[in-house]
């Protein structure tokens, strides 16, 4: 199963995760100090938040989760044959879950777009590494 990554940044926290709970008909898969995610059956979304005053109402970055690092390694050499790879695929720790992921060079406006699969769930937001040195949205 593949879905669409949507990262925004909001205001408040509180006030994102009610309105997105009452819009999506679900209550998000996981809940962390600044940051909230929803995995959404229908249509197949992922929706993530970032508690970001000042930045509110802005994407943060966009993605396309997909099942495995299998996935992720095909998706990379499909558009590295179009020069939209920007780095092979690497594990990396970032929104609480241990990933296999590119991020995706040369996209219009700038907007950042991730290929990614979630390998198991973190109970930190970097992990082990700095938050400087990982690959991660924030």
């Amino acid at each position: 199963m593949s879905r669409l990554q949507l990262a925004l940044n909001v205001e408040d926290l509180d006030t994102a995760v009610t309105f997105y709970t009452r819009l999506l008909g679900v209550e998000p898969a996981k809940r962390k100090p600044g940051y909230a995610n929803f995995a959404v059956a229908e249509p197949p979304l992922k929706l993530v938040l970032f508690e970001s005053p000042g930045a509110g109402g802005t994407i943060n970055h966009l993605g396309i989760e997909v099942e495995d690092a299998a996935a992720v390694e095909a998706a990379s050499t499909r558009l590295a044959e179009h020069g939209l790879a920007a780095t092979p695929p690497a594990e990396d720790t970032c929104c609480y879950a241990r990933q296999e992921k590119f991020w995706v060079q040369h996209t219009p406006d700038d907007l950042r777009w991730e290929v990614y699969t979630v390998m198991e769930s973190s109970e930190t937001f970097f992990g082990e590494q700095p938050a400087e040195s990982s690959t991660c949205c924030a």
